[in-house]
């Protein structure tokens, strides 16, 4: 597969029609949106499986307050 430049694709999409370059931002938006969102799955499906086998834990939002405050009074 060969690559595009980021030029060449800009180049490429000014030569569109102003409604074909309207209808590419939106087909790039709406994947960038499905693409984050597989992310977002892909990373709960792991943190689920981490928590399954034992390597998280349950915290209130108290605690990791707590724990985030003296992280950064560590750093200090």
């Amino acid at each position: 597969m060969s690559s595009v430049t980021l030029n060449q694709a800009l180049d490429a999409a000014m030569q569109l029609s102003s409604e074909e370059r309207e209808m590419l931002l939106d087909i790039i938006y709406r994947r960038e949106i499905e693409a984050r969102r597989r992310e977002i799955a892909e990373s709960a499906r792991t943190s689920i499986a981490d928590l399954r086998a034992g390597k998280l834990r349950f915290q209130s939002a108290n605690e990791v307050i707590d724990e985030l405050r003296r992280a950064l009074a560590d750093e200090a």
